[in-house]
Order: C-alpha cells, then sequence, then structure tokens
C-alpha cells in the first residue's frame, strides 16, 4: 500500500468492499450476515459493491481471513476499482496493516466504520468532543500499524535544546500530540458532563423524566416527533440521532413528563465510544422511566433486545422502570412475532409510532407513572387555599367533596407524586382518612 493512502478514514461515496469472517455460534443473521455492515456502509455513505465472506473456526493470526481469501479479496478491490474494504470484525492494527498491504486500498473494521458515522453525524460541541476522544482512544495504540507515515525521522539539523543528534521518530512526536488532545478533549468533557449532570438532576427534581432508548434505527425519533408535536430529524438509517433531545410531553389532565430521545445502541458498539457518550446517556441512566423501543418486524428483534438490555446494565441503568415497546407493527405480515413478545413480555406495549397504533396505551402507562402508587385519600384544605384546590380538581381525580365550615374536604385519588408536588408547593392539608391503596 503506497504512502498517503490511510491518510483518514471518511467513506463518504465511495466504492467499498463487504468482507467478513463468521465462526461459530456468531452473533449474526445466518440469511444475511452482512445485513448490518452493509446498513452501517449505506449510512457512512459507501457505495457497496461485492461482499465476501469465509467461514472458519478461528481466525487467522496475520490476517484474520485465510490468505487466498485475502487474495480473493485484492481481486474484487481490483475488478470493482474499490477505494476501500469494510470488514464486519474487529481487526487488531496489525492484521489490518498485512490485510491493507495485499489489497492496496484503506482497510477499515466495524469499530472504525462506526467511529466514521458518528464522527459524520455530530451536531453538537458536546457530541463532537466525544466522538473525537473516542477516535483517540481507539487510533492511539494502533499509530504504528495503521499509519506508515509516522516512521518517517524528525529533527536533522540542529534547531534547539532536545533537537540534536539524530532526531525521534515521527511515531513519538505523533504520540505526545495525541496524548495532549486527549487530555484537552477530556478536561473539556469532564466539564460538559458536570454541567449537564447538575441539569438533569434539576429537571428530575421538577419533573417527571421519561428516556427513549432502544437499538438504533427502532423508530425511537419517529416516536419522539409524534408524541410530543416536534419536527426533530428522523430517518430510516443508522445512527440518525446522536445527541440528546429533551422536550415536555403533554400527557392531558394537567399532567406532563419530560421526554428524552437518545443514541441508538448496536452490537459490539466500541466500548470506548459507549465511555465517551457517558453524558448523552445521562439521561437514560437517570430517568424515572425509560421506554425501550423494538422494531417487532425485523429478524432480529430478539437479538437487538437483548442487546439494549445489556448496554443499559453497562451503563448503570439499572434503576428506571422499564417499558417495552413493541414497535414498527404496521409492517408486520402476520401477529406470530409479535404474540411471542407479547408472551415473553406480557406488559410490552404493541405500538406503530408512524400511524399512532397504540401510543394511547404509552401515556397512559407513563401517566401512571407521573402519579405513583394511587391512593384514595380524604384531605382538608383551608378555602383560602385556592392554589391547592385547583390543583386537586385538575390534577387528581376527585370522588367527593365536603365543604365544612373554612374548610373543604376532598376525597380522591391521588399517586405519591402528586402528594409531593402538593407538599413542595406549600399546601396546608390534614388527612382526614387512612389511605388505600388502589390495586
Amino acid at each position: 500500500m503506497e504512502d498517503g493512502k490511510r491518510t483518514q478514514l471518511a467513506v463518504e461515496s465511495e466504492p467499498a468492499i463487504l468482507a467478513g469472517v463468521l465462526f461459530p455460534n456468531g452473533d449474526y443473521d445466518p440469511h444475511d450476515p452482512l445485513g448490518e455492515l452493509r446498513s452501517l456502509a449505506d449510512t457512512a455513505g459507501a457505495v457497496v459493491c461485492d461482499e465476501l465472506i469465509q467461514q472458519r473456526q478461528k481466525p487467522v493470526a496475520s490476517t484474520f481471513m485465510g490468505t487466498g481469501k485475502v487474495e480473493e479479496l485484492a481481486g474484487l478491490v481490483k475488478a470493482h476499482d474499490a477505494k476501500v474494504v469494510l470488514f464486519e470484525n474487529d481487526l487488531s492494527p496489525s492484521q489490518i496493516g498485512k490485510i491493507e498491504e495485499v489489497v492496496q486500498v484503506k482497510v477499515l473494521d466495524r469499530s472504525e466504520l462506526i467511529l466514521d458515522i458518528f464522527a459524520a453525524r455530530a451536531q453538537t460541541y458536546e457530541s463532537r468532543l466525544q466522538v473525537e476522544l473516542a477516535q483517540l482512544e481507539y487510533t492511539y495504540p494502533r499509530l504504528r500499524a495503521m499509519w506508515t507515515h509516522l516512521e518517517r525521522i524528525a529533527g536533522g539539523a540542529p534547531a534547539g535544546i532536545g533537537t540534536r543528534g539524530p532526531g525521534e521518530q515521527q511515531l513519538e512526536i505523533d504520540r505526545r500530540i495525541v496524548q495532549r488532545r486527549k487530555s484537552e478533549l477530556k478536561r473539556e468533557i469532564a466539564m460538559v458532563q458536570s454541567r449537564k449532570t447538575r441539569e438533569v438532576a434539576q429537571r428530575n427534581r421538577d419533573n417527571y423524566t421519561v428516556g427513549l432508548v432502544g437499538y438504533t434505527n427502532a423508530g425511537k425519533s419517529t416516536l419522539f416527533n409524534t408524541l410530543t408535536g416536534t419536527g426533530t430529524y428522523a430517518d430510516d438509517k443508522l445512527f440518525a440521532t446522536l445527541s440528546t433531545l429533551t422536550r415536555k410531553l403533554d400527557l392531558g389532565g394537567g399532567d406532563s413528563a419530560m421526554l428524552s430521545d437518545t443514541v441508538g445502541f448496536v452490537r459490539d458498539l466500541p466500548h470506548h465510544l459507549v465511555a465517551s457518550f457517558k453524558s448523552t446517556l445521562e439521561e437514560a441512566v437517570n430517568a424515572d422511566m425509560l421506554l425501550v423501543v423494538l422494531d417487532a418486524s425485523h429478524p432480529r428483534a430478539h437479538n437487538q433486545l437483548n442487546t439494549v438490555m445489556e448496554v443499559l446494565d453497562d451503563i448503570g441503568a439499572t434503576s428506571p422502570k422499564r417499558q417495552l415497546l413493541l414497535n414498527k407493527t404496521d409492517l408486520l405480515e402476520h401477529n406470530a412475532d409479535l404474540l411471542v413478545f407479547e408472551k415473553e413480555h406480557p406488559d410490552a406495549i404493541a405500538i406503530s409510532a408512524k400511524t399512532g397504533v397504540g401510543l394511547d396505551k404509552v401515556i397512559e402507562r407513563i401517566r401512571d407513572g407521573v402519579h405513583g402508587m394511587a391512593r384514595t385519600l380524604t384531605l382538608q384544605l383551608p378555602l383560602s387555599d385556592g392554589k391547592s384546590m385547583t390543583f386537586l380538581e385538575n390534577r387528581t381525580t376527585v370522588i367527593n367533596r365536603e365543604y365544612v365550615e373554612q374548610s373543604v374536604r376532598y376525597t380522591v385519588n391521588i399517586g405519591n407524586r402528586q402528594m409531593d408536588q402538593l407538599r413542595s408547593a406549600g399546601a396546608k392539608f390534614e388527612i382526614i382518612d387512612e389511605p388505600v391503596t388502589n390495586e
């Protein structure tokens, strides 16, 4: 591979060859093992020309796939005049270098491709910082094997203290530059995360918070738009959303919640990328409820659900209540798959974010969370507390009201959170009857 070929990772509009090695018990679709890689390539803007698959018991140490297959891969590259090879598997730096020597074009593994997509789609200052750090975390240990220009000798003629002698390898200079930039990024991200944590904590104190989570392209942004009436970006591509967006969700009856759309998950998401997006996922970790959106029409829906649940556990989002939403039911040809999910997850709600089917049940489930565990109470308030009376009339189910001298007694169906809101607003009331929990 000639010097300068691997000067950047972007694959926008480049003709590409997909390659993958399939191992026994691998987590891939047996009917279309490179389907997700193809979608990732399409999202990155690459033009897929051909695909090459090899089945092996274990990878080859030097080139991951067999040497014969690598030669076949080089033939496909030449035949299609491809500019990049995209691997389904994660490769070591030396494996990438060895394959590039044979195919004579740049080779990107799965993690690099995902990083390229994130870099192209990062819009906010926060997400751009996080993506850059993730790229440096990935490329730093790979500098020697991935970038041939780094072997040049710098220095030469003396130009100051510390530069005399034969000089030093460009590799060492670049490593110091990368380390310094990583430190700068971590400081900036820490400041952003600190501010974001305070904002999320304040919002959680003032509101009931709901996070949309799920596999990428499950329909989260479409659901977000339908529920909130906003026109945020939603596309039929992987990672359409990278930055968390939060909007007020009107639940009716004076109730509301704050709804957040988050970045989609994907299997084998680079761990350093998850770590870098910690503040983006802060909404999921600290939400009161998580709506887990699943594309029920996808042939790998069960695997995608397992991936989402594993990522949620990895980032520490174990406290919020998880509500499974079986989305895209309008795309199902028959209900057999849906019935299987509903049997395994009796609490799941079948919906279509596109047509609006089932969203009334979603709103009702969120409203139940807003109210908390409902109780029937009789509260006595002074007639002068008009603010609290208005709250009870508009925000609770009033069963009975009785005026007693300068007070009014309300028998209401009220939730724990509503009781907390009454108290925090300074309401002066007396509980007349013992609470009865609604089953």
